[in-house]
């Protein structure tokens, strides 16, 4: 199985990197993950910025040379793991900005005429790990789950990834908020992980 990490966060003394060094860990001792490849957003420097004019249409998005190597890690992988903050409900700019333009039409989806496209990334699985500072139930009270409402089914569910496994930890920012806990659990799970 071939993994793609995805991680969003400027700080790598963050929280959100610790889950990530425990996400590598576990992925690195499970024997049924053959490869690993983590694309660190900031650090890449990715522009997330859309341009669309004359000379560059939306259209054409899903064969933009620049973008040429992130679409092959994307058909490359078997699991896609994002591993971010949310921030305001939802993820943070940077990994939307990616989404925007590596999801795009004739690359992960194809227009079929009906109702729903032809998702184009069938047979992978996701995860998204994720932190915030309010408590966890606050998405799924306070803003109707708008997060995972965003990321299994306007994003991965669309382009044909049915399999998404949710960690979504809450109280991040409180001294007592489990951290230790949360970031075995991680561990864990990547260890195991079968599929």
């Amino acid at each position: 199985m071939n993994t793609l990490v995805i991680y969003t966060h400027p700080n790598h003394e963050s929280l959100s990197y610790a889950f990530l060094q425990k996400v590598l860990q576990g992925s690195h001792e499970n024997a049924k993950i053959t490869e690993v490849q983590v694309l660190d957003l900031y650090e890449e420097q990715f522009d997330p910025v859309l341009v669309f004019n004359k000379n560059k249409r939306r259209r054409d998005m899903h064969k933009e040379p620049e973008l040429a190597k992130y679409r092959e890690q994307l058909l490359w992988a078997d699991k896609i793991v994002f591993v971010y903050p949310i921030w305001w409900g939802r993820p943070p700019a940077m990994l939307l900005g990616y989404i925007d333009q590596m999801f795009a039409s004739n690359f992960a989806y194809r227009d079929t005429g009906g109702l729903l496209p032809e998702g184009l990334l069938k047979g992978k699985t996701a995860v998204c790990v994720s932190t915030m500072k309010g408590p966890a139930l606050y998405p799924l009270y306070w803003l109707n789950n708008a997060h995972k409402t965003l990321m299994r089914k306007a994003l991965l569910q669309y382009v044909g990834i049915k399999n998404v496994k949710f960690f979504e930890f809450g109280s991040m920012e409180k001294k007592n908020g489990h951290q230790g806990e949360k970031l075995e659990k991680i561990y864990r799970y990547f260890k195991t992980v079968a599929q």
